[in-house]
């Protein structure tokens, strides 16, 4: 074949190869810049500083009246104030010391030993010198044997035809037929759930104590005390948050193993459903096999308001509500597109940069209305933040037409746009945050157990699962001690005639007044 007749014919044809050709390099070199970015992205988020916090320099950016522009020699410097500020006085070794318990060791001489070794007169107690030490007093396991007296009358034995039978008043066990007490249902949860111990470890721990207690047992434990007990408290939690107006919700993946219908490498979604900045902390987890946007649509069913979330679609789906935008993702693009340049690059001027400082301005805005009432706040917001995103609009839009879609600004960009409608909704309501930091601290207890134990084995554990992180998680951010709660509720549910209704499960809730002091955090 002649290779000739490959070759174009005419300078048209040339043409159209040679744009065909520029058009190839140009895709190929995007290609290789966002390679190059993923690359430097996760060697960062691998061996780099996790915190987002910016450089002040950046801080001092002025996008908005271009300074450069209005700079004049003859403008007078601004007067200067002399700013004061406040901060917390250390606490005291000694402050600390004052919630714990104190035993006090005396160390005196023995009497016959209180002569002094001079001249043979008594002697007396002058002073004394004190040392605080900790003591560690570590887990340990005994038997409670519970016995129980039963009375009967001799008279009627002898003379009557019924002799009556009174049993001795004894409270009901937390779970029948096994060996778990309250303390001990309370103390395998906690280690699992607050302190993210999976149950094998804790097989050895108990072990090392003497006691042989499979990590099968207290796996039906777990599950039992969370579908007995804890769910009446879980149901109203979720009764209560429902009737709130301002709610945050996210979630994060969780893997099932032995998930009907899926293989045991897919991935199920652990929600996230919380209460806002106003009133008691509720925080509800909710286990459900896939990502739809029908799990928070049922979840939400009855709730009105405002619901702060990310960017996810999948929200619109729930009905009679406002959605919140976050502005902490829209500005973490920012700060991954930064993190993503080239080594010894000066990001001062980039357009990442400029895109970071919008968002540093807003937030810096919040810092300074953090402490003002709600309607302070939102004028507060007309006055300051709408100039702001007025100002970011206009930059976003001119940015689109410049920015590669799928580089880390391109996505930058896209987000806020994609998004605006929600990051504005902050202004609508004082009482709303610029960001949905709120369910991410809320829901990072999980993650990091999810670290520790991997996966759950079927629908019904990862349901328990989430059950036992909503009571921990609410009842810490409600100032309790986890383990003396669940104790206290462990003790008490069983005790009820009827765990189910809402008007005696509401003492036990995690925010009640009624909770002894025991169950509370002392905090020094």
């Amino acid at each position: 074949m002649d290779k000739r007749a490959e070759a174009p014919q005419t300078i048209e044809e040339l043409q159209t190869n040679t744009r065909a050709l520029e058009q190839q390099v140009a895709e190929l070199s995007a290609k290789v810049k966002w390679y190059e970015e993923q690359f430097r992205l996760a060697q960062h988020k691998r061996f780099g500083a996790s915190s987002e916090k910016t450089h002040p320099d950046q801080m001092s950016l002025d996008l908005f009246n271009e300074a450069e522009v209005e700079a004049s020699a003859e403008t007078p410097d601004p007067e200067t104030e002399k700013v004061t500020y406040t901060r917390k006085k250390p606490v005291s070794r000694q402050a600390k010391l004052e919630v714990l318990d104190v035993e006090t060791v005396t160390h005196t001489l023995p009497a016959e030993e209180q002569v002094c070794h001079c001249c043979g007169g008594a002697l007396h107690e002058m002073s004394s010198q004190t040392r605080n030490e900790i003591t560690v007093i570590p887990a340990e396991v005994k038997v409670t044997r519970h016995v129980r007296s039963v009375y009967s009358c001799r008279q009627c034995e002898r003379e009557g035809i019924h002799s009556p039978v009174v049993n001795a008043p004894m409270p009901q066990p937390v779970y029948p037929g096994s060996l778990a007490s309250p303390s001990a249902l309370a103390y395998v949860m906690s280690q699992k759930y607050v302190d993210s111990q999976p149950l094998y470890r804790q097989e050895q721990q108990f072990a090392r104590m003497g006691l042989t207690l499979s990590r099968q047992t207290m796996a039906n434990w777990l599950i039992y005390g969370s579908e007995q007990w804890l769910s009446c408290v879980m149901q109203q939690m979720q009764e209560q948050l429902r009737q709130r107006d301002i709610l945050h919700a996210d979630e994060t993946r969780v893997q099932v193993l032995q998930e009907p219908g899926k293989a045991a490498t897919s991935d199920s979604y652990m929600w996230l459903y919380r209460s806002g900045r106003i009133g008691p902390e509720i925080i509800c987890f909710e286990y459900q096999p896939s990502r739809k946007g029908v799990h928070p649509r049922d979840a939400l069913a009855g709730f009105k308001g405002y619901l702060h979330v990310d960017g996810y679609p999948g929200y619109h789906k729930v009905k009679d509500v406002t959605l919140v935008g976050c502005w902490a993702h829209a500005r973490r693009y920012y700060d991954e597109a930064l993190k993503a340049l080239p080594a010894g690059t000066d990001s001062s001027g980039t357009m990442a940069a400029q895109g970071l400082a919008f968002c540093n301005q807003l937030f810096a805005i919040e810092r300074e209305l953090r402490e003002v009432t709600p309607e302070a706040r939102k004028q507060g917001r007309q006055e300051k933040s709408v100039p702001v995103l007025t100002a970011y609009a206009v930059w976003l839009k001119q940015q689109k037409a410049r920015m590669v879609p799928k580089s880390k600004l391109g996505q930058a960009v896209t987000y806020s746009l994609n998004q605006w409608e929600k990051l504005q909704a902050f202004l609508l309501d004082g009482r709303l945050e610029i960001d949905n930091n709120r369910s991410e601290r809320a829901i990072k207890p999980f993650v990091i157990g999810r670290k520790n134990w991997l996966f759950a084995n079927t629908p019904r554990g990862a349901k328990a699962s989430a059950t036992i992180y909503s009571v921990m998680e609410t009842a810490k951010a409600n100032g309790l001690h986890p383990t003396r709660y669940l104790t206290y509720l462990f003790e008490q549910l069983p005790q009820l005639a009827d765990p189910q209704d809402a008007a005696q499960i509401e003492p036990f809730l995690p925010w009640s007044p009624q909770l002894p002091l025991h169950c509370r955090v002392h905090k020094s």
